[in-house]
């Protein structure tokens, strides 16, 4: 396969960064086949729904077939992937095991907003799922590209993240160094609060002080930003900071929240917390978590590390009994 990306960090396995570089060129081509959407085929009709009951698009199913197909040979021994049931062994003599989120965002293709791909490798153990039910502290690299004006390749090998640009005309992506620390001072945040209703009081109270801006508790105002996309929402924070939520809440099927440990929230754990961020399930750190299915969620709030602190406080402070959902001083401050 010819090589995509123009240089890896001095030191980095080999084989490792051969399958980094491969998931890197389908993503190039990916990148192509999103700006030419509509033009050859459509990339957002609906051809189903995966073994979660999400609806697949047509796109969903064409990346993941490709990252499939190009990890083969590679010395990938297990491939899972948000859209299969199972894991798929690829070689049977492979060191890796490789976790996907092959089109994350896919509501978003008609849209024509930023989506991407998220990944992050282990290395194999004799059993398949053993290979992904496990903290994603054990992760050996972990990254996403995003599909959008620029694509972007941000990528950490355990050392630092690392920011690729792809180049259009040569179809490679060029090294551009290692990113910044997350910021700390930032005024965004990033939640969906049509949900409001449906959220735990720490929740609740922890947005209600932010909509109240200078005149609540953090004594300035802020900007709500929600994308439905995880890899642009990332993507901002790494650049910019903030604080990303996507909580448990009441409704039927978010119990846990609604984003997968395995390929969404631990890959983008590893790299918010290699950029100096932290990222938990609003009270315990996503990456120590064990996952106990291949397509369990969790909850996820990350960010810059004294906004999701701050977040955590609030869990803290929560009365054992909590007022009605309508109070307006939900612990009494």
């Amino acid at each position: 396969m010819r090589r995509v990306l123009n240089q890896v960090p001095e030191g980095t396995d080999p084989a490792l960064a051969d399958v980094v570089g491969r998931i890197a060129a389908v993503s190039a081509g990916l990148a192509r086949k999103i700006a030419r959407g509509g033009l050859d085929e459509d990339l957002s009709g609906s051809i189903g729904t995966n073994t979660d009951g999400d609806t697949q698009k047509a796109l969903d199913v064409i990346a993941d077939d490709a990252f499939s197909a190009a990890l083969q040979g590679s010395g990938v021994r297990w491939y899972a992937s948000e859209e299969q049931e199972m894991v798929v062994e690829l070689d049977a003599g492979g060191a890796w095991a490789v976790a996907i989120d092959p089109l994350d965002g896919s509501s978003n293709i008609d849209s024509n907003v930023s989506i991407g791909t998220i990944f992050g490798i282990h290395r194999a153990l004799d059993d398949a799922d053993a290979s992904f039910l496990r903290p994603g502290r054990d992760l050996v690299a972990a990254g996403y590209a995003i599909y959008g004006p620029q694509c972007c390749l941000m990528v950490t090998f355990g050392a630092g993240v690392l920011k690729y640009v792809l180049d259009p005309d040569s179809q490679t992506f060029h090294l551009i160094g290692a990113i910044p620390q997350v910021p700390l001072e930032s005024a965004e945040y990033a939640i969906n609060t049509s949900n409001y209703r449906h959220w735990d009081a720490p929740v609740r109270a922890y947005v209600d002080d932010r909509v109240a801006g200078a005149d609540g508790p953090a004594g300035r105002n802020f900007n709500m930003r929600w994308i439905a996309s995880l890899v642009a929402e990332t993507h901002r924070i790494l650049t910019r900071g903030g604080i990303f939520l996507y909580p448990s809440d009441a409704r039927k099927g978010y119990e846990n929240g609604r984003l997968r440990l395995v390929y969404e929230c631990a890959p983008i754990a590893m790299l918010v917390e290699q950029a100096g961020g932290l990222a938990t399930s609003g009270t315990a750190s996503v990456l120590d978590a064990v996952p106990t299915t291949l397509h369990g969620r969790t909850p996820f709030v990350f960010g810059s590390a004294n906004k999701v602190l701050r977040m955590a406080a609030y869990f803290d402070m929560a009365p054992a009994d909590p007022p009605a959902p309508d109070s307006p001083h939900l612990f009494g401050a």
